[in-house]
């Protein structure tokens, strides 16, 4: 069944049980639970959604209850080649940093005070300090990387660090990082949902650095040709840009977006702001370019994390979760916004992202492999001044799905790591975390890459804009004696030449 609709109803529940007071565990109003998460929230000044212009945001276009949330963007979408959000980042108030104020209990758990008594949240302390003693180590100018268990929503890191901003809070739930190719994956699903599947080859050249409108045109030079699965891990820009073209029309995309919660309020205790999309109102080569990733569309960290949970829960979204629900918490049911048959196709697409596409090298590097793992890489850069924001989002295992992850840097010309290791390293150590036999053997038969080999399937530098090219140096030496869990040294030394897209 298609479900580019979804009953009205159905996309109003979540309002509706959080207006009534009901929270993500489950929790009901008076209950202990309740009370005491209300508590900290109304310590953590929830008021705030955190949005760059510090206003609340409006979850959906109007108070029509039969229009479905999310189609049209709650306020203009900033142009990313003239206004970057990034450039108006603010911090986030201490009194709204709950993970700021959250101390650690007699059991080891990060709790936060309540009127009765401590609240513990669900965040893991050992993966959250691993991510964040990572980020610091490598000194990244600005990244955020968020762990959580995608059948639950629990939130198990939250870990961010900027070298540039050191007083900076909050990048994690902050939507001022263009989705790039991340985007893709609702693309994705929309191409899917109209009738492709994974096998469908398209033939296409060139694209690798920027695509127009001459290349959307089927000719002679076509010399390669793509599976839709090929084209997700190779992120190719052109196929997915005439896809879009020939097979989704604005409404499509749209409701696709909104289904994965983009223009649509993420209700958390840690304000967050609303992932915009603008989605062209014709079917022209903009429309083209949004389906290929190179639209004004923006993403937070968390939000990312979210929306590879969709596909490892066969096509159900669940709201994130801080506050530990109680014992008796009743388990909420989610969201379906894809079929679970669309849900494993994207779910296909998406291995061939680690298996044979951009994330190749990275997740296939000695010593550490994540068995199972699927996902998607995004680049894209500004060009004055020069920003590189790469992306990993994606999931582990894939067939018994344990854990989602998202990751976001910004670097400069200059830099050591990018997301995609970053993003690995959060399923790995995260993964570790888990109790002895949670995990079950994965079957994985592809030979280890060197830290040091280089790879023709590694993320490729891509773009609309040629990047300056710079020597290839690290930033800075890194500290002498690495954590035990860190590699001795960074695992990338390249300058980042790249307006890319993969």
């Amino acid at each position: 069944m298609s479900l580019s609709r979804v009953a009205p109803a159905t996309l109003l529940l979540p309002l509706f049980f959080l207006l009534i007071g009901a929270d993500e565990g489950g929790a009901l109003p008076g209950s202990p639970e309740r009370e005491a998460e209300a508590a900290a929230l109304a310590e953590a000044g929830s008021g705030d959604a955190g949005t760059p212009d510090g206003g609340l945001a409006e979850a959906g276009e109007g108070s029509d209850a039969g229009v479905m949330l999310g189609l049209v963007p709650p306020r203009p979408v900033p142009s990313r080649e003239s206004d970057p959000p990034i450039a108006h980042l603010r911090s986030l108030p201490a009194k709204q940093d709950v993970l700021a104020r959250a101390k650690k209990d007699g059991k080891g758990r990060l709790v936060v005070p309540g009127p009765n008594g401590a609240v513990p949240l669900t965040i893991d302390p050992v993966l959250q300090e691993q991510l964040k003693r990572t980020l610091e180590l490598y000194q990244v100018p600005f990244g955020a990387v968020v762990v959580l268990e995608p059948s639950t929503g629990r939130v198990l890191a939250m870990a961010e660090h900027s070298q540039s901003r050191p007083d900076l809070r909050g990048l994690a739930t902050r939507a001022v990082f263009p989705a790039a190719s991340i985007f893709k994956i609702v693309t994705g699903a929309a191409l899917l949902e109209a009738g492709l599947t994974p096998e469908a080859e398209t033939c296409f050249h060139g694209g690798k650095r920027r695509i127009s409108a001459k290349l959307l045109e089927d000719s002679a030079s076509d010399g390669q040709c793509h599976s839709l699965a090929a084209a997700m891990g190779k992120s190719a820009n052109v196929i997915f840009a005439k896809l879009t073209q020939r097979h989704l029309s604005p409404e499509s995309l749209r409701h696709a977006a909104a289904r994965f919660h983009f223009n649509r309020e993420i209700p958390f205790p840690v304000p967050t702001d609303v992932s915009l999309a603008a989605v062209p109102e014709d079917d022209g080569f903009r429309f083209a370019q949004t389906g290929a990733g190179f639209g004004d569309v923006y993403l937070s960290p968390l939000h990312g994390a979210l929306v590879a949970a969709v596909a490892a829960n066969g096509g159900v979204w669940k709201d994130p979760v801080l506050f530990e629900p109680g014992a008796d918490a009743p388990s909420t049911p989610g969201e379906q916004v894809l079929s679970p048959e669309v849900a494993r196709s994207l779910t296909t697409m998406l291995e061939a992202t680690v298996t044979r596409g951009t994330a190749r090298r990275v997740f296939r590097e000695r010593g550490m492999r994540v068995p199972g793992a699927v996902g998607k890489t995004g680049t894209l850069a500004d060009r004055t001044p020069f920003r590189d924001y790469s992306w990993f989002v994606g999931f582990a295992p894939k067939d018994n799905p344990k854990l989602a992850v998202a990751a976001v840097i910004v670097n400069e010309p200059l830099w050591r790591i990018r997301a995609t290791w970053l993003g690995r390293e959060g399923l790995r150590l995260g993964l570790a975390r888990l109790p002895p036999g949670a995990l079950a053997p994965q079957k994985d038969d592809a030979p280890d890459v060197p830290v040091e080999e280089d790879s023709e399937e590694d993320e490729a530098p891509e773009g609309e804009t040629p990047a300056p090219v710079v020597a290839g140096t690290p930033a800075a030496t890194p500290p002498a004696t690495p954590p035990a869990t860190l590699p001795a040294t960074p695992p990338d030394t390249e300058a980042a030449s790249a307006m890319s897209q993969p």
